[in-house]
């Protein structure tokens, strides 16, 4: 063929298909079940004068990922070759690597998107070193959608131009340079190697601040924030500021509005009346919407308030696509926060008593505590109150039902399982946007109040089936925990009530993801009685492991400063106050010792106030061709939306676990998932972000009744569970209430929008 293409220089030369050939063949080399004469036919290449050779490559990448099916899954790993050829072109400017002290110098001083410390904490002799230990092959155990969601979200680039300055596996080495920056002596290169193995090994999971911001000039490495708002204005627009800034930081937020007074209140003595809180919420939904978290995560918040509130009724529709724009704020989510006497006020059919919080400041402070049913009763009894009225417990449970299944993002929060069963000892008040972290906040009443506290919370996750055995697990524990501890001090603050908080508790949120191949791995489904006996086991290793690293890290460094502000200050330890009905159905034995760790604790205290929360893993799990976080799967192959593209995925494993695997919708009932959430909470020393599934199919008519989503409910409770996160539904045509939104769109980080992972 007589034509000329153009190369990425500019330079005009003479097509030849032996490249496209060889580019192929090499794409295809030891994969199982392709061919590269499949991906050049199936390319169907137009060929004109002057076609440019990405134009070329891109072409071959899309053949080879709409060859991308079940019946042929490993064309996902040669569209990601191919994919991965094309970036280390862009990036080295051709197939190798430059020296990585000359990368990172190039992209300190030249592209200037690196931190600059990063050449200020190593020496060259350090950085080549390190250089040496960096193995680019493992590339090649991505499979497309993981490569292109580094790309599209994770890698550090410059966005208006679309201009990518590194590769993944020198962003791994670079990340966990950044990460043991602050070590001293020769264990530092041995924790930089480990790390980074388990990084590129898929190991450790990365939220994507860590994986976005680590090495970047952006010093922000959490994920969450818990603002907590008071009843007065200063604190209301502090707290909206506050938003504003933690959004741009790449936070999903966490707001507490519990404490605002109902509509029509009294201010100044009657003066003017209360304009009540939805005005205010619109107020929070423009401020984190109007932030787009550097193209990286989109803004987003859910709300918190509890049952007795006198606005909870008009707080839970707001979400409602039903209504005008004045009585609907759409783009929140929201978390309602129940207690055992609603629950029992609800199984006897009996009233429940809503109040302002204005009015009712005693009975806020005590809500979550074992004083507040007594409290509660008696503010009943008061003839005073101006803001007080009477609604039956299920008429306010049938609401929240309906909103519940209609948008599935209306969650709930059991507050004194969170008070009377976590580690901490002062009070939870809220929880976070994805419901999985618990901090003890004070209300925000001018920006540099020193005295609040926002709570702030780095995450992480491991990923479970890559762990081959407990030594292992034990390793990564405590490097997951040392890499945390570090960003601690290492990160900036947006205010100082978020400093405050984040270095006087030492809050870690460590969960597990890759749960579901995990079970699929042994054998055993979601809705087996050996399964929660399974998550028993694993969990418990993981917490001892983390609280082990903890421990350890105090007796080097240091207990954090408010340390007496937790339950393990004073001896406690998971196993003391966990739910019993467990034991009903983890028939088990604890393996690790218990009491050994925590006469250690007594001795040498905690580096942190907690250690573990399990989180969805949406956005961050792609990467790692993982199953999210702790959930069942949906289908063996998903198609999910990322940023302009949709990236197939395919379970892990497929071959091998394909008859092994729970589909979420195949399960007749909830049960055997709550159980297993049960297990895991037990263990765990925050909250863990655990969803429920319902198909129509499996009901009189297709119609889910309210009966069953209650019943469950109060079964999790039953079981611990602290917090319950989506309501997902199948009604046979259109997979969820909102599937396009939550399972697919993963461009905003995680399935509600904003989470972290």
């Amino acid at each position: 063929m007589n034509m000329n293409i153009v190369k990425r220089t500019g330079e005009t030369v003479p097509f030849d298909v032996e490249r496209i050939h060889r580019v192929v063949g090499w794409a295809v080399n030891d994969i199982k079940g392709v061919t590269a004469s499949d991906i050049e036919i199936n390319a169907k290449l137009q060929m004109k004068e002057g076609i440019t050779t990405r134009e070329i490559h891109n072409v071959l990448i899309d053949s080879a990922v709409n060859l991308i099916s079940l019946q042929s899954p490993n064309y996902q790993y040669v569209a990601s070759r191919l994919l991965s050829y094309q970036l280390r072109k862009d990036v080295w400017g051709g197939k190798n690597p430059p020296k990585l002290v000359d990368f990172v110098n190039k992209n300190v001083h030249e592209n200037d998107v690196y931190d600059e410390d990063i050449l200020m904490l190593y020496t060259d002799k350090e950085i080549n070193k390190l250089d040496e230990y960096v193995d680019h092959s493992r590339d090649n155990n991505f499979t497309y959608a993981g490569i292109r969601q580094l790309c599209d979200k994770y890698l550090i680039q410059d966005r208006s131009e679309t201009k990518i300055y590194e590769t993944p596996q020198f962003a791994y080495m670079i990340i966990a340079m950044v990460c043991f920056g602050q070590y001293e002596g020769p264990a530092r290169i041995s924790y930089v190697k480990k790390a980074y193995d388990y990084f590129s090994k898929f190991k450790i999971n990365l939220p994507t601040p860590l994986m976005a911001g680590v090495r970047s000039k952006v010093r922000q490495y959490a994920s969450c924030c818990l603002i907590d708002v008071d009843d007065t204005l200063p604190s209301i627009f502090s707290s909206s500021t506050a938003a504003g800034y933690a959004t741009g930081s790449r936070y999903g937020i966490g707001l507490n509005i519990g404490r605002i007074r109902p509509i029509n209140s009294p201010i100044r003595n009657g003066e003017v009346v209360h304009t009540g809180v939805i005005p205010f919420l619109k107020l929070m939904e423009s401020t984190v919407k109007s932030c787009h978290q550097n193209g990286i995560r989109g803004g987003s918040a859910t709300v918190n308030f509890p049952f007795w509130h006198y606005e909870a009724e008009d707080m839970l529709v707001l979400k409602n696509n039903s209504g005008t724009d004045d009585n609907r704020v759409r783009k929140l989510d929201y978390c309602i926060q129940f207690s055992e006497l609603f629950y029992k006020r609800f199984l006897k059919n009996e009233d429940i008593t809503l109040f302002s919080p204005h009015e009712a400041k005693e009975l806020y402070d005590a809500f979550g505590h074992e004083n507040f049913d007594e409290l509660y009763e008696q503010y009943e009894r008061k003839t005073s109150l101006k803001f007080k009225k009477t609604i039956k417990a299920r008429k306010l449970m049938s609401l929240f039902i309906k909103e519940r299944v209609e948008t599935g993002r209306i969650y709930f929060m059991n507050i004194d399982h969170c008070n009377q069963r976590s580690s901490w000892d002062d009070d939870i008040k809220m929880t976070n946007l994805c419901v999985e972290v618990l901090h003890p906040t004070k209300p925000l009443q001018h920006p540099d109040d020193k005295n609040a506290e926002i709570g702030i919370c780095i995450l992480s996750a491991i990923n479970v089936l890559e762990i081959q055995s407990d030594a292992e697990m034990e390793k990564v524990c405590d490097i997951i925990v040392r890499i945390l501890d570090q960003l601690i001090d290492y990160q900036d603050y947006f205010l100082p009530a978020a400093e405050n908080f984040t270095k006087n508790r030492r809050s870690l949120g460590i969960g597990i993801t890759n749960f579901a191949a995990y079970l699929a791995k042994q054998g055993v489904k979601y809705t087996d009685d050996e399964a929660p006996n399974v998550a028993d086991e694993l969990m418990e290793k993981v917490q001892y492991y983390l609280l082990s690293s903890s421990c350890d890290l105090s007796s080097e460094k240091g207990r954090c400063p408010k340390f007496n502000k937790t339950k393990y200050s004073q001896g406690w330890l998971p196993i003391d106050n966990y739910k019993k009905e467990i034991d009903e159905f983890v028939t088990r034995k604890n393996s690790m010792d218990w009491e050994g760790l925590r006469a250690r604790i007594k001795e040498f205290g905690l580096r942190h106030s907690t250690v573990s929360a399990i989180m969805p893993c949406e956005s961050s799990s792609v990467i790692q061709c993982s199953t999210n976080g702790i959930e069942p799967i949906r289908s063996y192959i998903t198609y999910k939306k990322s940023k302009a593209r949709t990236l197939p995925v395919i379970v892990p494993n497929y071959a091998s676990y394909k008859n092994k695997y729970t589909l979420a919708y195949e399960m007749e009932d909830n049960t055997g998932l709550i159980k297993i959430v049960g297990a895991l909470q037990k263990w765990v020393d925050m909250s863990i972000s655990a969803n429920m599934y319902y198909n129509y199919a499996h009901y009189e008519n297709g119609a889910l009744p309210d009966s069953k989503v209650i019943k469950e409910i109060l079964l999790a409770y039953k079981l611990g569970w602290r917090t319950g996160y989506y309501n997902n539904t199948d009604d046979g045509d259109k997979q969820s209430f909102n599937e396009e939104e939550q399972k697919d769109n993963i461009e905003d980080g995680c399935e509600s929008g904003a989470c972290a992972l």
